[in-house]
């Protein structure tokens, strides 16, 4: 076989790390439990939409049609929302393991080049989430039958589930390549997709426009272009969410992309930076980071000592050291301080901008009402899912990190352990 066609086969088809994670993955009992949810789900989704529109009584062909069209609606917003949520699922492993230095080290002694081994962790997690999406292609065909669901739509919306799963898997394997992440980057990682959702949608009902004066159709925004929901909006609802027309009007080449052609901008936008994600971490693979144990700035700023250093200054530890040490040591790294501080700031932030909107009349009252709700439900989302974690992992991972072993080899007796036992150990108040 010549070089050229056995390189380009080891780039996807034969590459070893990607039939890897495909073959293990696929024998997870877990990765079959989240398929087989996930199809159940958008079954159900589908039924109870058919019930609603059907009903018991007979329906004409238009009415059918309309089902159908309402059928097709549910099941599109509901597959984007799933897949934005399995994606940091299944890609979750690219984070939490191949981010281990001393993973990669055992992948740079394979004869695979860089971009072999960026490509393999890709496609190779990707494939699952792509699997997702063929398995739920049945279920748009049945829409079909009802009529009013053409096919270049079910394509369409196929298209911007792929290309956001795309673009967020590419995320997860440049903060695997760079070492930035860990097993705790997967929870904030998973936070981060949906405040981005939750933001980029809220900026977008702030500025929209009608069409006309009085009219119930609005302009698509600038943001329309960055969230998948909203180029899923354009698909769906083409007569009350309309692109601006630029006909006739003296406008660049990417301004009528981004504001005529908002769902083929959102193609390229996660194309491009999908792309752009490969090629840094194409060349930023065999880079190691030099500097071993030197502090940096930003890790002297918070009081902290060098990464993996082996000693640190001694530390006072109150009377009931596990306490202590979920309250103090634990949340004592670069990651949680600028994670608890940079929530707040973004929080306080936020609401001084509004409130400056408000007051330059950029907001009504209405709108301004609007715009706290959607920031208030954002945060308490992400303050339930961090307290939901925080809970659920609390002793799988001592046991995981082997933390548990070596408090079991202490005097400590099973009652300081027991979160139930801390008002005993303070007292009242």
């Amino acid at each position: 076989m010549p070089a050229i066609i056995n390189w380009l086969l080891r780039l996807l088809p034969t590459n070893p790390i990607c039939m890897r994670l495909v073959q293990g993955g696929s024998r997870r009992m877990r990765h079959l439990y989240i398929r087989a949810g996930y199809l159940g789900l958008m079954i159900m989704v589908l039924l109870f939409v058919l019930i609603g529109s059907v009903g018991g009584g007979s329906l004409s062909m238009r009415e059918l049609a309309g089902a159908g069209a309402t059928m097709f609606e549910w099941v599109s917003y509901f597959q984007v929302g799933l897949i934005c949520l399995l994606t940091p699922v299944f890609m979750a492993g690219a984070i939490a393991q191949e981010a281990n230095p001393q993973t990669w080290d055992i992948m740079l002694t394979t004869p695979l080049n860089n971009l072999q081994v960026v490509l393999g962790n890709l496609f190779g997690r990707l494939f699952f989430v792509l699997a997702l999406l063929v398995s739920s292609l049945p279920l748009f065909v049945v829409t079909q039958f009802f009529g009013g669901v053409p096919g270049d739509s079910i394509f369409a919306s196929y298209a911007i589930a792929g290309t956001s799963a795309l673009l967020v898997a590419a995320i997860a394997v440049t903060l695997s390549v760079t070492r930035t992440a860990g097993r705790r980057a997967v929870f904030i990682f998973y936070i981060s997709v949906v405040m981005y959702l939750f933001v980029t949608y809220a900026i977008d009902v702030q500025f929209r426009q009608p069409v006309t004066q009085g009219a119930r159709a609005y302009h698509t925004t600038f943001m329309t272009p960055l969230n998948p929901f909203l180029a899923l909006n354009v698909l769906l609802h083409s007569n009350t969410y309309v692109p601006h027309d630029l006909t006739g009007v003296d406008a660049g080449w990417f301004t009528r992309l981004w504001l005529s052609q908002p769902i083929k901008a959102f193609y390229w936008t996660c194309g491009l930076i999908s792309l752009l994600l490969v090629g840094f971490s194409t060349l930023r693979l065999r880079v190691i980071g030099a500097k071993v144990g030197t502090v940096p700035w930003y890790r002297k700023m918070f009081g902290l000592a060098a990464k993996g250093a082996m000693e640190r200054p001694s530390r006072s530890v109150s009377n009931h050291p596990i306490a202590w040490r979920e309250a103090t040591a634990r949340g004592k790294t670069l990651a949680a301080m600028v994670g608890r501080w940079g929530f707040v700031a973004a929080g306080v932030l936020l609401g001084l901008l509004l409130i400056v909107l408000f007051h330059v009349e950029q907001f009504d009252r209405t709108q301004l009402q609007l715009a706290v709700a959607a920031v208030v439900s954002a945060e308490l989302v992400v303050i339930a899912l961090a307290a939901l974690n925080m809970s659920a992992t609390a002793v799988s991972r001592e046991r995981e990190d082997g933390t548990l072993d070596l408090i079991l080899t202490t005097p400590i007796q099973p009652g300081p352990y027991s979160p139930s036992s801390l008002p005993e150990m303070y007292g009242p108040g």
